[in-house]
C-alpha cells in the first residue's frame, strides 16, 4: 500500500533507536489488515519538541522507548490508571489532538506468558526492579501472582517493593527462594555479551517456567540452561509482540495478525 494524503502515522521514539524492530512489526501488521497506516523510527533527543510535533503533524499514535518512558508522562493530556501506577508510558494515542498515554508493557508480558502457564496463585521470583520489571510485577499481581522480587541494586528493589507491597531480597540468595515461574527482567545475557546469565545454572530449578525478556539473541543463556533441565520457556519476542499487539489494535480497532507479527520479527532476528 503506497502512502497517500489519508494515510495514518504512527512511530516509535527514543534514543537509541537504530534497533527498533517495532516499524518492521507494525507495517507489516498495517499491511496484513489493509490499514492505510505507516509507522517510523524516530531519533529523539528532544522529548518536548517531538511531542509539539506529535500535535503539530497529527502523527496518531507513538511507541515510547528508552530513555523517555517516564518524561513522557509530563506532556500528555490523560494517563491511564495502570501507567501512572507503573510509572511509565509506552503507548500514546492521540485522539483528536488529545494525547493519551498508555502502558502495554504489562499485558504483553501476561499475555507472553499466558500462553504458556497459569500466573494466578503461582510463586513468581522477578530478577530485575527497572522499567519493564516494574510493568510486568504490577502484571503478576493484577493476575493474582504471588511475587517475590530480587535485585542488585538495594534502593531500586527497595523502592519497587514499596510500590508493589511485595518483599525484595538480594539477588546473592536466589537459591533459597523456591518458585513456579522465573522472569528475569534485567539485560544481563543480551548481545554480545550472550554468555553471561543472572543467576548460577546449580541453583536454577527443574520443571518451572521461565521468561527471559531479552530478544537479542532470542535464546539467551538463561533460557538455554533451562530446556537441559525441563523447563518451560517464554523468550522475550513473546512479550516484545504482545506489548505491540496491544498498541496497533488501540490505534486501529482491528485485530492484529498476532501470528504474522511473531513471524516476521523472528525473519528480522535471523530466527
Amino acid at each position: 500500500m503506497q502512502p497517500n494524503t489519508k494515510t495514518s502515522l504512527y512511530g516509535v521514539i527514543g534514543n537509541p533507536i537504530e534497533h527498533s524492530l517495532s516499524p518492521v512489526m507494525h507495517n507489516r501488521a498495517f499491511m496484513e489488515t489493509g490499514y492505510n497506516g505507516a509507522y517510523l523510527a524516530f531519533h529523539v533527543t528532544d522529548l518536548e519538541s517531538a511531542i509539539a510535533g506529535v500535535r503539530g503533524l497529527g502523527v496518531k499514535g507513538l511507541s515510547v522507548t528508552i530513555p523517555h518512558k517516564v518524561a513522557v508522562m509530563n506532556l500528555l493530556d490523560e494517563i491511564d490508571d495502570m501507567a501512572i501506577k507503573i510509572g511509565a508510558v509506552n503507548t500514546v494515542v492521540n485522539q483528536d489532538g488529545k494525547l493519551y498515554g498508555y502502558n502495554t508493557d504489562c499485558m504483553g508480558a501476561i499475555n507472553a506468558l499466558l500462553e504458556k502457564t497459569k500466573v494466578h496463585g503461582k510463586n513468581v521470583v522477578m530478577i530485575g526492579a527497572g522499567g519493564a520489571a516494574r510493568a510486568i510485577g504490577f502484571g503478576i499481581l493484577a493476575h493474582g501472582g504471588k511475587l517475590i522480587i530480587l535485585n542488585i541494586l538495594e534502593d531500586e528493589g527497595a523502592r519497587l517493593s514499596k510500590d508493589l507491597g511485595v518483599p525484595c531480597y538480594p539477588l546473592s540468595e536466589f537459591g533459597r527462594f523456591d518458585y513456579d515461574i522465573l522472569i528475569h527482567a534485567t539485560p544481563v545475557g543480551m548481545s554480545p555479551e550472550v554468555h553471561k546469565m543472572p543467576v548460577e545454572r546449580k541453583d536454577l530449578k527443574p520443571n518451572r517456567v521461565v521468561m527471559d525478556i531479552i530478544y537479542n539473541p532470542l535464546h539467551t543463556r538463561l533460557l538455554t540452561e533451562s530446556v537441559k533441565i525441563g523447563c518451560t520457556i517464554v523468550d522475550g519476542v513473546s512479550m516484545f509482540v504482545y506489548q505491540g499487539v496491544a498498541q496497533f489494535e488501540m490505534w486501529t480497532g482491528k485485530k492484529a495478525p498476532v501470528d504474522i507479527m511473531r513471524n516476521v520479527v523472528l525473519k528480522a532476528l535471523g530466527e
